[in-house]
């Protein structure tokens, strides 16, 4: 029973010696591909802009709402991600082994579309809480990987994971009227949710999942 527990949880998460916290080690493209993947992680905090400010035109291009613009984007990409499993392959940005597991760019994709797809709206154009959540994404988790690939401890990761994922959510209190429940208690969640090591689910996707569905349950309890 203990050796089946211990499989158990090998196959669930990954263990210090098989966690590589520098990256750009198993990158395809080395050194340049893990910075255009920094790029891209960071280039997330726009979208909620596009979405919320833009996105009722750009999806009326193609007769759609923008919730089901971006529900029915989700499906393709999820539709993308399991033809490019089945064929094996990466592109430059890309882990080596996500060749056979599915990839940090769809765990991003995917929890940022359903972010803007089911988080509640309201204050300023409804991005009160999606938009901090993928701005806590976007910047949080490139300066805590950054931190740890330095060689920094978990104290110090913590700390400038708090500082960078507060930062954007003080910023949707300042300027989108986020209330100030949520500015306060889901920063330490959303950095919390960082840290698992799941094998099968990236941190990526952790990381605004979690935060995401208890975002949704509190709203619906306190406002």
């Amino acid at each position: 029973m203990k050796t089946q527990g211990g499989n158990m949880e090998e196959g669930l998460l990954l263990n210090e010696e098989t966690y590589e916290a520098d990256h750009v080690k198993h990158s395809v493209g080395g050194m340049g591909g893990h910075l255009l993947r920094r790029a891209v992680h960071i280039s997330l905090a726009i979208i909620p802009w596009l979405y919320y400010w833009h996105g009722g035109p750009i999806a009326g291009i193609v007769g759609l709402t923008a919730r089901e613009f971006i529900l029915i984007t989700v499906i393709l990409i999820t539709i993308a991600e399991l033809v490019r499993l089945k064929i094996g392959f990466t592109i430059i940005g890309q882990r080596a082994y996500e060749a056979h597991q599915l990839s940090a760019l769809f765990w991003g994709a995917v929890g940022v579309g359903l972010t803007l797809g089911l988080a509640p709206e309201l204050g300023l154009a409804g991005a009160a809480l999606g938009a901090p959540l993928i701005w806590g994404l976007a910047f949080g988790d490139p300066v805590m990987g950054e931190t740890r690939r330095a060689g920094k401890g978990p104290r110090e990761v913590i700390i400038i994971g708090l500082i960078a994922v507060y930062t954007g959510w003080i910023v949707g209190w300042y300027f989108l009227s986020t209330p100030l429940f949520f500015v306060l208690l889901i920063p330490p969640i959303q950095v919390a949710s960082e840290w698992p090591r799941l094998r099968w689910i990236d941190d990526n996707g952790t990381m605004i999942l979690i935060p995401l569905f208890l975002t949704i349950i509190l709203s619906s309890l306190v406002l």
